[in-house]
């Protein structure tokens, strides 16, 4: 392994790819979302990058283990009782896998995140 292989998400150019949650997971708004996928392990199980995310609701369901962390914008995380989180720059959480909810962005989101999806999880 040579230092050329670090990723360095400052210097890193990785494709956009935008998409939209399924129209029936989604709530209200039209939430338009992007990620670059930095980094990708040769398992398929971890990847990295910059997540993008416009207004709107959508469910959610983990079946990975996702580290976040807000890099701008304010969103909301709920869990299928109603319990609420707010999500504003410089937080760092754990969304273990499991987890199925909304997840509401109330202004423009952009995050770090780092996902582990464990086989027969």
């Amino acid at each position: 392994m040579k230092i050329e292989q670090i990723v360095d998400f400052a210097q890193i150019n990785s494709p956009l790819e935008s998409y939209r949650p399924a129209a029936e997971k989604i709530l209200k708004g039209d939430p338009a979302q992007s990620v670059r996928n930095h980094y990708a392990s040769p398992c398929g199980q971890f990847n990295t990058g910059i997540w993008e995310g416009a207004v709107g609701q959508w469910t959610v369901n983990y079946s990975e283990h996702e580290y976040c962390e807000i890099l701008q914008g304010v969103s909301v995380l709920r869990d299928k009782d109603g319990n609420a989180k707010t999500l504003r720059v410089g937080d760092r959480f754990v969304i273990p896998a499991g987890f199925s909810g909304t997840w509401e962005v109330l202004e423009p989101c952009r995050k770090v995140y780092v996902i582990f999806e464990q086989a027969g999880d």
